[in-house]
């Protein structure tokens, strides 16, 4: 496994992290989760990645459970707030309520006493950026969180918070996690321009496309039964974009490329992410242990200039790279 600091911070990260987004809680059965975890940690994956709402709070309290008896040290644990994670009004957001009472949640359901990062889930119109970032300071000054990250958030609402906490000097955001991959390129344009000044890493989500890029859905032939195209549970919706001849036919197009590196085309997805230096680490799941030991061969591979530029070629029109698409909700007047 290789490492890199997580952005300008002195934080290090494992380049391959493991994430439960769509596995643990829903998915996939408690024993094979943790098998999955024990496959990551074997494998040299230090980071892991999961968030309040994953599975209704269930996918933070298996990774706390998998996790368990692991020296704390070794780790960087990393979760999420934002999302609804109860019916009330307050049980959502970016406000001083929600996010105090929603780490103390993550820490039990984790099983620890201090989470390595926490993140902003998305962007919150309705709360004062001030009273959330003072909110995020407070907890790194009580020792429950290291350091602040975001997710899905556009250049201009990272580069807002980064003004306001030098202002008002509380800690910076360290990283961003966006959803980025060789057919999802939103953040290239602004996003990582903004990252690289700012000293902000990218910890990045599906760079397998939704498992798109792994070659497994053909065009004009049934989907695979029992993959995530066909799962009502989680997954379906963002994939169907992909689920076009044109995208299929392209990516067919991309396995010699990762036959005469001698890489899976799931290595070759997850290596091209690696190849942008302001990535820090891209996370990957799994509902089986060998998916990970899979995955994390794409630690460390180096792709020439010609083998991005083949990869260009071969994509083309069908690469998605409107800054707009960026996760965050819509602008409010």
């Amino acid at each position: 496994m290789e490492f890199r600091n997580l952005g300008r911070s002195g934080l290090k990260v494992s380049e391959i992290a493991y994430g439960n987004w769509l596995t643990h809680g829903s998915q996939v059965e408690e024993d094979a989760a943790r098998a999955c975890v024990r496959a990551a940690l074997d494998e040299g994956i230090t980071t892991f990645d999961t968030a309040d709402v994953y599975a209704g709070t269930r996918a933070e309290a298996v990774l706390g459970r998998a996790l368990k008896g692991q020296r704390r040290e070794g780790l960087e644990i990393c979760t999420k707030v934002y999302w609804p994670t109860g019916p009330g009004m307050n049980d959502r957001g970016l406000s001083r309520k929600h996010i105090l009472e929603s780490i103390h949640g993550s820490l039990r359901r984790l099983e620890t006493d201090y989470v390595d990062l926490y993140q902003a889930h998305r962007f919150d119109y309705e709360t004062p950026l001030e009273e959330t970032l003072r909110a995020f300071d407070d907890l790194v000054r009580q020792g429950k969180v290291l350091y602040i990250g975001v997710s899905e958030w556009r250049a201009e609402e990272i580069e807002r918070a980064l003004k306001i906490a030098d202002e008002m000097g509380l800690d910076r955001i360290v990283s961003s996690q966006p959803q980025y991959s060789m057919l999802w390129r939103v953040i290239e344009e602004e996003v990582v321009p903004l990252s690289e000044r700012e000293g902000v890493g990218q910890i990045v989500w599906s760079p397998i496309g939704q498992g798109v890029l792994t070659g497994k859905y053909l065009p004009g032939r049934p989907l695979p039964e029992g993959s995530r195209a066909t799962d009502d549970k989680g997954g379906a919706d963002m994939i169907k974009r992909y689920l076009n001849d044109d995208v299929l036919t392209r990516v067919q197009r991309l396995r010699p490329i990762a036959d005469e590196l001698g890489l899976s085309m799931a290595q070759l997805a997850i290596a091209w992410t690696l190849q942008n230096p302001n990535v820090s680490a891209a996370i990957v799941g799994a509902s089986r242990p060998e998916q990970v030991a899979d995955n994390v061969k794409a630690a460390g591979v180096k792709l020439d200039e010609d083998v991005l530029k083949r990869i260009d070629d071969v994509l083309g029109p069908v690469v998605i790279r409107d800054p707009a698409k960026t996760g965050s909700p819509p602008r409010r007047p």
